[in-house]
């Protein structure tokens, strides 16, 4: 069990922590939430012991291993796969240690640890997890350094969940995964075997992937047992009895010192008054939570044109005169909400770019309404602001006439308040730079905005705002992401990239999410079904872990074969040796129980390669 017990942390003066407790039990999956700046990255790191406690304790149990994704890997030449094995350090020490091992109590503890760790099937356990977050079979032997930052980071994560931490510390996940990467680390963290906690703003991870939720709010940690929504209305029920409670006491405190007010200097009623005030000291107060103010988004709202404001035609685009997409023949309307669905690397962001005109169409047509104005909001778009800049510079890019009064109040509709406006970018945190992209892509009252993973960054209150005004923008939305509530709560219509085609998808968001957890059902057949031939890379793995178990037979028994030659020299049994007599056969019965459990894991390597041959 994780103990938080009355802790105490401040950072710059500013306390994050006081008297805070929670108790987490072994195998829980906890999500940890509270607004931006109120300390749960740096909660992460009191667990992990890089920080120090000015008071109070963090305990966990004795020899359990934290893990948690701390930074990107590096850009070596290890290819991904390796790069994820040596992940695990314990498996591979203990497979370093089982190479020069002689003592024979100790080959079996090692042999007994491997095989309780599962170390013979780890290639095809980190493979698995390395396809769940989007890596194919060919770049998973790719080296490191042929990939981007964000992939990295996804590299670290399938390293820390190949790890199998006893605790598991997850922050923001799912910000540098797509939707497919985010509804299979869903359904993974689901059913991880030990201890969880992440840092979500993400609500359909918050319900489907944990069920408890620990809330720092107000320099204090409460446990609520169940999944967000459970969370969420039993918190607004408790911020309901609080505000009329608090409302009470106010109108009580009010009564009370208008009588002190009037009769204080009144000789016949100053005992009264004395008393009254006696009270009103007495009357602590009820501190309602400090809930975030819903920080909206204010678009400006275009006017109207003629349908449709974009058409295609047996379009099709690419890169170097290779297409990604073809045939595309579509149609976006002023009033269109559409999400665009499909694994990374189908097209998707392709699609955007066309649609945007950032990409020219290598044949057919494409149509724009003259007039169309077109935001476009991605992610690599905050590394393009200008670091030294506040955002009333970055305004008075767009608009250099406008007075300081009417620039502050258009960062104000985004939540960027007078401090924020005066920061230079570099300072300010990844949700204020993305509310200054969205301002930016939004300034000029488009048509119709093209948003790819605009939530990152984003805390839960400024998603919901950002659905609010998504809802009441009267352009057309063009939206790729990986955060299920705001595709739910804005799209109408789902487009499906995949294969080189784009093609509207039936079904909706549940309908694609069982999609992408479930494998593909058989084809139906008169006969009863051969169950599905394990792939290459299965039989593969197999076939290393059978090799495995016989190398270590091998090696046991060459060990007992020495031993029982010396077992067999005459000299041994002399009364004069009969004490190292003894310890020879005490080894000699280790080796054997060693050779008996080596012999199982190897019988049972050999019959599952064989039911995989068939």
């Amino acid at each position: 069990m994780l103990r938080i017990s009355d802790i105490r942390y401040a950072v710059e003066g500013r306390p994050l922590f006081e008297g805070a407790s929670a108790a987490i039990p072994d195998g829980h999956k906890v999500g940890l939430v509270g607004r931006n700046g109120t300390g749960k990255t740096t909660l992460f790191r009191l667990i992990r012991g890089e920080l120090a406690l000015e008071s109070g304790t963090i305990s966990v149990p004795r020899g359990a291993r934290i893990g948690s994704v701390a930074q990107e890997v590096p850009a070596s030449e290890t290819s991904l796969l390796d790069t994820v094995l040596e992940a695990d350090t314990e498996r591979a020490s203990l497979l370093a240690e089982a190479d020069g091992a002689t003592d024979p109590t100790r080959i079996a503890e090692v042999q007994t640890r491997l095989a309780d760790i599962d170390a013979w099937s780890a290639e095809a356990r980190a493979s698995a997890i390395l396809k769940g977050l989007g890596f194919t079979k060919a770049e998973q032997s790719m080296p490191c350094s042929a990939f981007s930052g964000g992939w990295r980071m996804r590299v670290a994560l399938a390293g820390v969940l190949f790890a199998r931490p006893d605790l598991l510390l997850l922050d923001e996940p799912t910000n540098y995964l797509d939707l497919e990467g985010a509804v299979w680390l869903e359904s993974y963290l689901a059913k991880y075997p030990h201890t969880v906690i992440v840092i979500s703003h993400d609500r359909g991870l918050l319900n489907r992937a944990v069920g408890t939720i620990l809330h720092l709010e107000d320099r204090s940690l409460t446990l609520y047992q169940g999944r967000y929504d459970t969370f969420a209305e039993t918190r607004a029920a408790r911020l309901a009895v609080a505000e009329a409670e608090a409302k009470k006491q106010e109108a009580r405190r009010a009564h009370l010192q208008s009588f002190v007010d009037r009769f204080r200097y009144k000789a016949s009623k100053a005992v009264q008054a004395q008393s009254r005030l006696k009270m009103i000291a007495k009357l602590k107060p009820i501190t309602t939570p400090q809930e975030a103010a819903l920080r909206a988004f204010t678009f400006p709202q275009p006017d109207e044109l003629s349908p449709p404001i974009i058409a295609t035609e047996s379009a099709s685009v690419g890169y170097d005169e290779k297409p990604v997409l073809s045939k595309l023949t579509l149609r976006i309307d002023q009033d269109d909400r559409i999400a665009l669905l499909g694994r990374n690397g189908e097209g998707k962001s392709t699609l955007a770019k066309l649609l945007t005109g950032k990409l020219a169409p290598m044949g057919g047509r494409v149509t724009r309404a003259r007039k169309l104005r077109i935001g476009y909001f991605a992610q690599h778009q905050l590394d393009e602001l200008h670091a030294d800049e506040t955002p009333l510079d970055h305004l008075r890019r767009h608009r250099p006439a406008e007075t300081p009064a009417k620039l502050r109040a258009r960062a104000a509709g985004f939540g960027i308040g007078a401090a924020q406006a005066e920061t230079v970018a570099a300072k300010l945190s990844g949700g204020q730079k993305a509310r200054l992209s969205l301002m930016l892509a939004t300034i000029d009252a488009p048509h119709m905005l093209v948003l790819d993973e605009p939530t990152n960054h984003l805390d839960m209150e400024s998603r919901e705002a950002l659905v609010e005004a998504l809802t009441a923008y009267s352009g057309a939305v063009i939206i790729v992401s990986h955060d299920l509530h705001l595709l739910a709560h804005v799209a109408d219509r789902l487009w499906l990239v995949k294969d080189g085609r784009v093609a509207p998808y039936e079904g909706d968001l549940e309908d694609y999410r069982q999609t992408l957890l479930s494998e593909p059902a058989p084809k139906p057949t008169a006969q009863k079904a051969k169950p599905a031939r394990p792939s290459r890379d299965a039989i593969l793995a197999l076939r290393s872990e059978a090799r495995a178990c016989e190398a270590r037979v091998d090696k046991i028994e060459a060990m007992r074969e020495k031993l029982a030659k010396k077992l067999a020299d005459p000299a041994l049994y002399e009364d004069a040796r009969i004490g190292e007599m003894e310890v020879w056969q005490k080894k000699y019965a280790e080796v054997m129980d060693a050779l008996a459990r080596a012999e199982t894991l190897w019988e049972a390597a050999l019959e599952r390669l064989e039911a995989a041959e068939g």
